[in-house]
């Protein structure tokens, strides 16, 4: 009887042995979970010391199709607490706030209706005023050299901004030439970006829910388009995913997620801007990027926006399912168009944190209500801290961040992750269809600088 007690005892032991490691064997997999290498664009900043400079990379004078005097639509930046401004008008670089570069054929042309430009360029007292930040306790408006927007005579799409480059200056442009000008400005050494996508895809008018369907032919072809650009060309930084009061990007935030989803895995990153493109005043101050910098220099803007080290901001949003979600976070009434209230403060980012080892980031901010989270397009989680781990069904190439507040939105640039299994770089035939009208468009270009008597007129007609 005692040697079956003792048998039954060892038997017991090894069950309760055999449970107990059953019961620990899902614990310790899961606990394990994916491990994520998580690329932060904001990982040389130092929140405790780092500036945050408010910034416009896309305004318009009379010096184009603007509707105000160059120097005023600088002074009225300068009062509104701007530290970066990017003056870009249409076919015309930049070069000085008290020179003005004017072609008086392409000005009269957009500025018909006044007779061509009467912009007035600031003085240089005034110039050295407004970049000691006279006025302002010292802190003085950085002006973005070689501004200009690449498209004069684009009647569809092309419309790109660059920086940093004597590139464009003078030249008409066209249709379809986006491949040109990238890689024109990407030879000449600047930076670029996209703007105002939706505005040439056709997205501005259709329905959130319908815009950037992969089943549709156009926006399958017009998606293609721009995975292909931005694979070929690494010096255009990004697009514009908010664009003046959001009237023509409604959508396409959407379209970011797509592309970011098609390029990443290549290689690189997609970084999103916000930019007024005022024409008048009352336009200025709709939307804008937060550049996070140890000093506001252009050296220190061009690796920031190299690098993705800053925030897309806005205070309209258009796009009806982006505020069903924020009103479902929040609890408050939005409607299907929404502006920040005069006044209102808006939202701050005070702390970015990534933590490697438990594949968490976290954001820190002021003035804001809610942060989610996306990844693929889709709101994933809401709350200041994402683990990656709770959510690896649901996360391909990067995540994302939204912080809204009553004042207004940050976009953050993507945290781009790789681990095992990640998505690989979908290869895809692609034709642009564009490229056959930009051929008969450059040889009219060829043919006019073949000929003394054209590049003479030419040459009068640009003021050179």
């Amino acid at each position: 009887m005692k040697m079956k007690f003792i048998v039954f005892k060892k038997l017991t032991a090894v069950i309760l042995t055999a449970l107990m490691l059953i019961s620990f064997v899902p614990f310790f997999a899961s606990a394990a979970g994916t491990d994520y290498t998580i690329v932060n664009p904001y990982a040389n900043v130092n929140w405790s010391t780092t500036g945050q400079y408010k910034a416009n990379l896309h305004t318009h004078s009379t010096v184009s199709d603007g509707s105000e005097d160059f120097s005023a639509m600088v002074e009225r930046h300068y009062a509104l607490g701007y530290d970066i401004l990017a003056m870009t008008d249409h076919g015309t670089v930049d070069k000085s706030w008290t020179n003005l570069n004017i072609h008086p054929l392409l000005t009269f042309a957009m500025n018909i209706d006044t007779l061509g430009s009467n912009s007035k360029p600031l003085t240089l007292q005034r110039f050295e005023e407004i970049t000691a930040g006279v006025g302002r306790d010292g802190r003085g408006m950085l002006r973005v050299p070689d501004g200009i927007e690449q498209n004069a005579a684009s009647f569809n799409n092309t419309h790109v901004n660059s920086f940093f480059c004597d590139y464009g200056d003078g030249y008409l442009g066209g249709t379809s030439y986006y491949d040109q000008v990238l890689k024109g400005v990407q030879d000449a050494g600047g930076l670029s970006f996209i703007n105002h996508i939706g505005m040439y895809t056709g997205a501005q008018n259709d329905t959130a829910a319908a815009a950037y369907d992969t089943n549709n032919l156009h926006y399958n072809y017009m998606i293609k388009k721009f995975t292909k650009l931005f694979e070929n060309y690494h010096t255009c930084v990004g697009m514009e995913i908010i664009n003046a009061d959001d009237n023509r990007t409604q959508n396409d935030r959407k379209l970011w997620d797509i592309l970011l989803e098609n390029v990443i895995p290549t290689g690189r990153s997609i970084f999103g801007f916000g930019n007024s493109d005022a024409h008048s005043l009352s336009a200025i101050d709709t939307s804008w990027e937060i550049m996070c910098m140890p000093a506001n220099t252009v050296e220190n803007l061009r690796t920031c926006m190299e690098q993705g080290a800053f925030f897309a901001g806005t205070r309209d949003i258009k796009n009806p399912l982006e505020l069903a979600q924020l009103e479902k976070e929040t609890g408050l009434t939005l409607g299907t168009a929404w502006t920040a209230p005069s006044g209102t403060v808006q939202p701050k980012v005070t702390d970015i944190a990534v933590n490697q080892q438990t594949d968490q980031i976290k954001i820190t901010a002021q003035d804001c209500k809610t942060i989610h989270w996306i990844a693929n397009g889709r709101v994933i989680c809401v709350g200041s801290t994402l683990n990656l781990d709770s959510y690896s069904s649901s996360i391909g190439s990067y995540v994302r961040a939204e912080i809204w507040g009553p004042g207004g939105i940050l976009y953050t640039q993507p945290f781009v992750l790789h681990y095992a299994g990640e998505p690989v770089p979908q290869s895809f035939f692609f034709f642009d269809f564009g490229s056959i009208l930009n051929y008969f468009e450059r040889a009219f270009y060829s043919f006019v600088a073949s000929s003394k008597v054209l590049t003479y007129v030419q040459h009068l007609a640009l003021g050179d």
